[in-house]
């Protein structure tokens, strides 16, 4: 089969017939049709200014409830202002954070000084499972911002909090990041344990009966769980469902062919009622990085 490069110029006399994907007043992903092949145009794509962005994950361990409100409202103003979607997770205490921990969060909001396990404990027990999250600890005690270093703490903010500072300090930290988004992991449970991989490393999540089989460079990994529970875990991180067996990631999706999606050189079907949210998607992807 012939295929044609990124630059190639086809004009629509060459095409048995060709295909647009996005919004009628912006430019659009054109597929032409050919007599011995097909040929996917990613250029001039761009989207409509609805960029989607992924999911902040947000931990408040704080014992106090008027900090806790104080937090929230924060959060919510932030939300608002820079247009990042976030969600929220609430501890009173440290232990009922570092007990279960699965580098479930982002970004954790800790208090230190807490009735059964101090901030400072949890920050080092989650520490053994989770090198990456960003941990800013609220204190009244300026004394313990050395030791807070010692445990990878990113920032720390003193007591009253006001707006302006939160809002510096919490900044600072989704800049961070969307630095290391790139290089973001997931974690999943396999047989025997668990298995944390980087989401850029996973091509593709297949279902099939009761598991998950995750394509990934480094070969496969099955887990146990089902595809809504896959689909709903990877939300806003441009993973795409193309039926009821598959969930790509658009990364590496290569190029479309009839009704296949190339992923890493595998072909993968379709399915009629998705196709065009997956189009669309593509386009939005290949746009945001074109």
């Amino acid at each position: 089969m012939t295929s044609a490069s990124a630059g190639d110029q086809i004009s629509s006399a060459d095409a048995f017939y060709m295909e647009t994907y996005g919004e009628p007043a912006y430019p659009v992903l054109t597929i032409c049709h050919l007599p011995y092949y097909n040929h996917m145009q990613s250029h001039n794509v761009f989207l409509n200014g609805n960029r989607r962005k992924a999911m902040i994950r947000v931990a408040i361990v704080e014992d106090e409830e008027n900090y806790i409100s104080v937090l929230k409202d924060y959060l919510e103003q932030y939300k608002q202002e820079s247009g990042e979607q976030i969600e929220i997770t609430v501890y009173h205490d440290g232990d009922e954070i570092a007990a279960f921990y699965r580098a479930q969060f982002d970004i954790i909001l800790m208090d230190i000084e807490m009735k059964f396990i101090d901030g400072m404990t949890a920050a080092e027990e989650i520490r053994k499972s989770d090198s990456s999250v960003a941990i800013i600890f609220i204190t009244n005690a300026p004394q313990y911002a050395i030791r807070g270093y010692e445990v990878g703490a990113l920032d720390y903010i003193l007591k009253p909090v006001s707006y302006f500072t939160f809002s510096q300090k919490f900044g600072r930290a989704v800049t961070k990041l969307k630095k290391r988004s790139s290089r973001r992991k997931i974690t999943i449970p396999v047989k025997g344990g668990v298995m944390r991989m980087e989401l850029s490393d996973v091509y593709y999540i297949e279902s099939e009966g009761h598991n998950l089989i995750y394509h990934t460079k480094d070969g496969t990994s099955v887990s146990a769980g089902t595809m809504k529970s896959a689909e709903s875990a990877m939300e806003g991180m441009d993973f795409s469902r193309i039926n009821k067996c598959y969930l790509v990631n658009l990364e590496h999706v290569d190029g479309v062919q009839d009704k296949y999606a190339i992923v890493h050189g595998d072909r993968l079907l379709i399915s009629r009622p998705r196709m065009k949210q997956f189009m669309q998607e593509l386009t939005r992807y290949w746009g945001e990085r074109s």
